[in-house]
């Protein structure tokens, strides 16, 4: 097998995983997505929203946009934004600063919860 032949391997070891007709970045984000499709069943949470755009902006000049892995709709309309991690990059860290903190005031009036899943 010559080295254009190989399969790609993803730099962080993440095994692209289909679930539900989707794909997912890794085996923990298609097990996490069969964990939320089981709590929606159940009626444990309303909805779930999967790899939403978030734009992070700061004194009304655009930064970034941030794509969640999964917005999860709760019964009581409050929204918990996961992500579903395996290796933590520095820009990944960055950026979820960045989030915490644009999105301060709803987190501290609990519009909005953020979750790492590790």
């Amino acid at each position: 097998m010559t080295w254009y032949q190989r399969k790609q391997e993803n730099k962080y070891h993440s095994k692209r995983t289909e679930y539900g007709g989707e794909i997912f970045h890794s085996k923990k984000e298609a097990n996490f997505a069969w964990e939320l499709d089981m709590r929606k069943k159940a009626r444990d949470i309303k909805d779930v929203k999967r790899q939403v755009k978030i734009p992070l902006d700061v004194n009304g000049y655009h930064i970034c946009n941030y794509i969640i892995d999964f917005v999860v709709i709760e019964n009581d309309g409050t929204e918990t934004w996961t992500e579903c991690k395996g290796f933590e990059t520095e820009t990944w860290r960055l950026k979820w600063k960045l989030t915490e903190a644009v999105y301060a005031d709803r987190i501290k009036k609990g519009e909005i919860k953020l979750l790492v899943v590790r």
